[in-house]
């Protein structure tokens, strides 16, 4: 007996693994050597990569390509349409497989619907990409992404809040309380 769902039109291949009480919904494709934590939800027309890592937790909207060379971390959220690269100049006619560049998206990120994620970059911790989005370098941890080309316009708390810091560079988030702190132009949460 399976510990997690596969709907009947999407493709496991052989080499694939996949964690307990993930599930994965219509006419999605998972390759060889991808790597699907636990309690994953995919919706339907995801396909995953060959040797892609996807931690726990994570969920990935409709109609999304994470392809080779893409990691995400634990409880990230991946919003429909997302569009991930992974050769810098792609050309039709030349083959540059040996050329994908790595893209980290770290634990606790979200990515709203129709961002489109240039490879080669991080993600940072609880960082919240908007959508239609286009980004170009690395995220702080906890930013705030917004616009084509991606800037940062402030900061986002763990829970999804946008955080306002007062002038002794401390904010709280709205929804839990937690307590965060601008240091060196970083967001830091305080335990």
């Amino acid at each position: 007996m399976n510990k997690f769902y596969i709907h009947e039109t999407s493709i496991l291949e052989p080499g694939a693994t996949v964690g307990v009480g993930t599930r994965i919904w219509h006419f999605c494709h998972v390759m060889p050597g991808a790597a699907i934590g636990k309690n994953c939800t995919f919706g339907q027309n995801v396909f995953v990569g060959n040797n892609v890592q996807i931690g726990d937790g994570v969920k990935i909207q409709n109609n999304v390509s994470v392809y080779s060379g893409v990691t995400c971390e634990d409880d990230v959220f991946i919003g429909p349409s997302v569009v991930f690269t992974n050769v810098v100049n792609p050309r039709s006619p030349i083959n540059r497989k040996d050329e994908f560049k790595k893209t980290l998206v770290r634990k606790g990120a979200t990515i709203g619907a129709n961002a489109t994620i240039l490879c080669g970059i991080t993600l940072g911790e609880y960082c919240f990409v908007g959508a239609g989005a286009v980004v170009t370098k690395d995220v702080k941890p906890y930013a705030l992404m917004v616009g084509v080309p991606a800037r940062q316009t402030g900061w986002m708390s763990r829970a999804g809040a946008k955080l306002n810091f007062d002038k002794n560079g401390e904010a709280r988030c709205k929804i839990t309380q937690e307590k965060y702190r601008l240091k060196n132009n970083l967001a830091i949460k305080v335990e």
